[in-house]
């Protein structure tokens, strides 16, 4: 029925660092870390682990060197680990705390790019530059907060997604991920803005970041699948939400995820089983619900 989908795909957990961020009560980082092996140990091997902004403005991320430095320490060798930083300064600890890879986001709408971080998109691109300059070593993707919609501005359209990842391109950036920030995409909006991205920069690796606010994130992230997107960031639980996006809910859960495209024939090489086990973790350590349709349906139950 569903032509030309690939025989693999790529998800890169973000529940560690967008799963977490907004979390009131602070999670010990020994309990963050043990989320994290259980992750690894049901077969994720790429994460967005935390992220170096300031202990004020994100109290539950202040023990991000900690983090990075005891999993790198472990599994280095075994996953890819990123962090998303502000600026350059955040790039320099990220380093420092042994990340080689790391995300930067800019909102295509320029009214959340203010709200989110406090810039104007020219001074956002001065800074990638600089990151880029600064720090050769670091292999940088740069996150399109608000590809689809913004919570101030309404519709964004597909030129406008263009005109900005064409700057970034001409930095030397090839990794891009288009996210919908506050989860109100349709799947013909996802395949139409994947479809045309791709054919506007065929050497670009486009990822997607889909929230689950209306219950779109799997039927979404096939129409991704349709469109040739074969790499999504995905949240333990459907964890997460952006502070900066009113009305914004969880990513789409990893385990819904993984469930969706193992029963498809789809490899990932994550246990979905596994998985579950995370979640009474996830329950046990995290003050927030856990999201994901899998666990309230408890259909894992009858999974064989």
């Amino acid at each position: 029925m569903f032509k030309n989908l690939p025989a693999t795909v790529s998800i890169n957990e973000v529940g560690p660092r967008d799963g977490l961020q907004n979390v009131k009560t602070f999670i010990p980082t020994e309990d963050k870390i043990a989320i994290i092996e259980g992750l690894i140990a049901a077969g994720i091997n790429s994460f967005e682990l935390t992220s170096f902004v300031s202990p004020k403005a994100i109290p539950q991320l202040a023990d991000a060197a900690d983090v990075c430095r005891t999993i790198l320490a472990k599994y280095g060798d075994r996953i890819n680990a990123s962090a998303l930083v502000p600026n350059l300064k955040g790039a320099q600890a990220a380093w420092d705390a042994g990340i080689r890879e790391v995300a930067c986001v800019i909102s295509v709408s320029a009214a959340h790019n203010k709200a989110n971080i406090n810039r104007t998109h020219d001074e956002s691109i001065a800074d990638l530059a600089k990151m880029i300059e600064s720090l050769p070593g670091m292999r940088i993707r740069v996150d399109l907060a608000t590809a689809f919609a913004c919570p101030f501005d309404g519709w964004v359209g597909p030129e406008a997604v263009r005109s900005l990842a064409s700057r970034i391109h001409q930095l030397g950036v090839r990794k891009i991920v288009l996210a919908d920030t506050i989860g109100v995409a349709t799947p013909d909006r996802v395949y139409a803005l994947s479809s045309y991205m791709r054919s506007q920069f065929p050497e670009v690796e486009f990822a997607l970041h889909l929230h689950d606010t209306r219950g779109m994130g799997l039927t979404n992230t096939l129409a991704g699948l349709m469109a040739g997107i074969t790499t999504f960031e995905t949240s333990i639980a459907g964890l997460g939400g952006c502070p900066f996006a009113p009305g914004a809910a969880g990513n789409t859960a990893t385990e819904d995820a993984v469930n969706m495209l193992q029963d498809m024939n789809i490899g990932t090489g994550i246990s979905r089983e596994k998985l579950i086990d995370v979640l009474s973790l996830v329950a046990e350590k995290v003050d927030a619900p856990v999201n994901s349709h899998l666990a309230k349906a408890k259909l894992y139950e009858c999974l064989n």
